[in-house]
């Protein structure tokens, strides 16, 4: 039942949580096993994760994973990994499983059980124990601490072994492992010694929908924090095309993560001339009619970066990306007023992009835009708006003449 958000907010209402929690340390194993599922299921609610800690919820479920003699129950093992993985998406959480040394546990258990990846795919109780270790770790690995010790604990390897994984689960916690352990530039290092960068590109092939969001959103931070990043993506084979060819995907989260990795691969001169050449242009400016928030942020992002290669703002308003932009401005979201403002304003280095602009009511939009708290939102606005009146008093005095 408390698969069911609604049955969820049920239990969290009835104060059945600390009752799990309390029988945490009940004897028997099979009630503590079904305490730890319950919590497993519902901690995906944030309230939930906070009631569990403050019940003391957190140390039973460590001294579970920490008894060897629980490792050969997969279903309690299944059980307690999938509470401890729900319970680290929340920071306090980390905090409190660091001071318990969690992380080498969770490690210790990955080199276990990701040996045998020929059989791995026959065994669904490993496979659920794994996802839920290798999830853990991602969340764990938010903070710089953590992945160092995931680095010096030589964990990066299993994790990035599980490429050769077929469950779609586990592939995407994989992808978010990688991609928050590559934040740091010594942690990334090792993932590209250890070919980690090229796996992680090869997940856009597959065909699930979850994996290739995730594998793409894991890419951007190996992408912006690599040394020589430019020579890196450019030697994965048919890299580029692939990613571009993800542009034409029906699924929103693949989208918005394409978006956000080709505003990264952009930054770099070469790599922008080879995607213009792929078409990128066309295929960004089709998604330009989207409603979705995080779709319009990652997308105005990579129009922005990819407007400096300077006939790509003239192609982006042949291909009438331009007046669907500016209604971006009516959101609330100031991530989405961020990315926007940002390429607005590059595309107003284009006169006839600027005609379009003031023609879809752009103006009022920036002078409120001046005045936000955000100081990169300010500028942009101000830049933009000083374009399009350059443009106004060029046509001013040639009208006079």
């Amino acid at each position: 039942c408390a698969a069911e958000k609604s049955y969820c907010m049920a239990i969290q209402a009835e104060g059945m949580v600390e009752d799990f929690v309390s029988n945490m340390l009940n004897d028997n194993i099979e009630l503590r096993k079904h305490c730890a599922s319950a919590i497993f299921k519902c901690a995906q609610e944030e309230e939930t994760r906070a009631l569990v800690k403050s019940n003391g919820g957190l140390e039973p479920l460590v001294a579970l994973i920490k008894d060897a003699e629980n490792h050969g129950n997969k279903e309690l093992m299944a059980a307690v990994t999938g509470a401890l993985w729900k319970l680290s998406m929340s920071e306090d959480n980390v905090k409190c499983f660091q001071e318990l040394e969690l992380v080498p546990v969770l490690i210790g258990l990955l080199k276990d059980n990701s040996e045998g990846l020929d059989d791995l795919q026959f065994n669904l109780g490993k496979i659920q124990v794994l996802t839920n270790i290798v999830g853990a770790i991602a969340e764990s690995a938010r903070t710089h601490e953590n992945r160092e010790l995931i680095r010096e604990q030589e964990g990066l390897a299993p994790v990035i072994r599980l490429i050769a994984s077929t469950s779609p689960g586990l592939l995407v916690n994989v992808a978010a492992a990688i991609g928050q352990m590559a934040e740091d530039v010594e942690s990334l290092e090792q993932i590209r010694n250890l070919d980690g960068v090229r796996l992680l590109w090869s997940l856009l092939k597959n065909p699930n929908d979850s994996v290739q969001a995730a594998a793409a959103w894991s890419l951007s931070p190996c992408i912006r924090n690599a040394e020589n990043s430019g020579d890196m993506v450019r030697s994965f084979v048919g890299g580029l095309e692939l990613i571009c060819n993800l542009l034409e995907s029906k699924d929103q989260q693949v989208l918005a993560a394409v978006c956000f990795a080709i505003a990264n691969i952009a930054r770099d001169k070469e790599n922008l001339a080879v995607i213009t050449d792929h078409g990128v242009i066309h295929k960004l400016a089709r998604l330009a009619h989207t409603n979705d928030d995080l779709l319009r942020a990652k997308l105005a992002e990579a129009i922005s970066n990819c407007c400096e290669l300077e006939s790509n703002r003239a192609l982006f308003g042949k291909a009438g990306a331009v007046a669907p932009l500016v209604s971006y401005l009516t959101s609330s979201d100031l991530e989405v007023h961020r990315t926007t403002a940002a390429a607005l304003h590059q595309l107003s280095k284009d006169p006839w992009n600027c005609v379009t602009m003031h023609q879809s009511g752009v103006v009022s939009h920036l002078l409120r835009l001046i005045g936000s708290e955000d100081e990169d939102v300010q500028e942009a606005a101000a830049d933009c708006l000083q374009n399009i009146r350059k443009l106004a008093l060029a046509c001013e005095k040639f009208r006079y003449q």
